[in-house]
């Protein structure tokens, strides 16, 4: 059977011109990889229309002018979704919470396509205000058995986790670059991270490298007081191959994300994989991540890394202190990590099991037809 054409469909791009997050990273980097197995194009919404293609081969189509629905920034539509969604098999929602998302599940089922979702997070206003939407799609493909067990158990038995994944090549160990006492964090510097737990974690003889782009001003000033007279350093505008630099340099990576954060906030769904202690553990550098959401589902605690209690600094510190005094043992935390992610964690493995389910719902279809 050939393999299907697959349009993915996301709110927005990854990027300069789009969002600097997990969801969309996530959304970009699964439909290159399948690009490379499958015809895949990947439609997202913007102010202005763009259309390019990837080495890989993958089809970027932006819809645009898009208007937000109900004034959500990241809850668009553009009638030209109908014709991106034409030629495709197989469309693939992530964050099916959305109306767009809603509308291409109804079009594609009443065009006899299969349609599957990933919620990855997000939400605004549709039809799921009104109605369950859940049966719309043949197929929710979720990034963690956190993610799962969140779903409703009315689309259980239509579920399966694909995980996450990450591009090994690119995300690889050095045995040329030396371990320096250097902590790396890799993300957005947002509240519900737990960032200030880190920074007030910060033992003697180690420097925090905080690599990523401040999206909440008032936070962004509470880490640099905290972070004054400790050796702190803020990179907020760093590439892939800079922050591939950093975590092959790291002793460790830090992901400490909370439920409740340090202004009484409380996020309930601050991880549903966590992407970037999966990319340092490619590069060989073990991770500390906190218990909380899919996390532990990541870092195998005290094999490649170590999972802490959320909100305390207390026991970050003692981690870290064991990183600065062990490294021999860190490094082979690290190389075990790197295992984890090659056996588990690759996108080939994520875009099989994205595939198979295809395959499951077109033969599911054709039967029933």
């Amino acid at each position: 059977m050939a393999e299907p054409r697959v349009v993915h469909l996301t709110p927005a791009l990854f990027g300069e011109e789009g969002v600097f997050g997990g969801a969309e990273r996530y959304t970009f980097e699964l439909a290159r990889a399948m690009a490379q197995r499958t015809e895949t194009s990947l439609v997202c919404f913007g102010p202005t229309h763009k259309a390019f293609s990837t080495a890989e081969g993958l089809r970027v189509q932006v819809l645009g002018p898009a208007r937000k629905v109900r004034g959500q920034e990241f809850n668009r539509w553009h009638r030209g979704l109908f014709r991106a969604l034409a030629e495709a098999d197989v469309v693939h929602c992530h964050q099916p919470r959305m109306l767009a998302c809603e509308v291409a599940a109804l079009y594609a089922r009443a065009r006899g396509k299969v349609v599957v979702a990933s919620d990855l997070g997000a939400g605004g206003w549709g039809f799921s205000a009104y109605v369950k939407t859940d049966d719309w799609f043949h197929w929710h493909l979720h990034l963690s058995e956190y993610s799962r067990r969140l779903a409703p158990l009315a689309s259980q038995h239509r579920s399966a986790v694909i995980s996450g994944g990450v591009d090994d090549g690119r995300f690889s160990p050095d045995a040329s670059v030396k371990k320096a006492p250097l902590v790396v964090f890799v993300g957005r510097l947002m509240p519900h991270k737990g960032v200030i737990d880190l920074v007030d974690a910060l033992p003697d003889g180690l420097t925090l490298e905080l690599i990523g782009r401040p999206y909440h001003e008032r936070y962004l000033s509470e880490l640099k007081r905290r972070a004054e007279g400790k050796a702190v350093r803020f990179e907020t505008d760093c590439n892939d191959d800079a922050i591939v630099r950093a975590y092959r340099r790291a002793l460790v990576a830090v992901l400490p994300s909370v439920y409740r954060d340090c202004y009484g906030n409380e996020t309930k769904v601050p991880e549903l994989l966590g992407q970037t202690p999966l990319e340092a553990m490619a590069c060989g550098t073990p991770a500390i991540v906190t218990d909380v959401a899919s996390l532990p589902e990541v870092v195998a605690d005290g094999v490649t890394g170590f999972v802490v209690p959320p909100n305390d600094p207390r026991s970050l510190r003692a981690k870290l202190e064991w990183f600065r005094d062990h490294p021999d043992a860190g490094a082979r935390m690290g190389a075990a990590g790197r295992r984890r992610v090659v056996e588990q964690f690759l996108w080939p493995k994520v875009v099989d099991r994205c595939l198979e389910r295809y395959s499951s719902a077109r033969d599911s279809r054709r039967r029933s037809a």
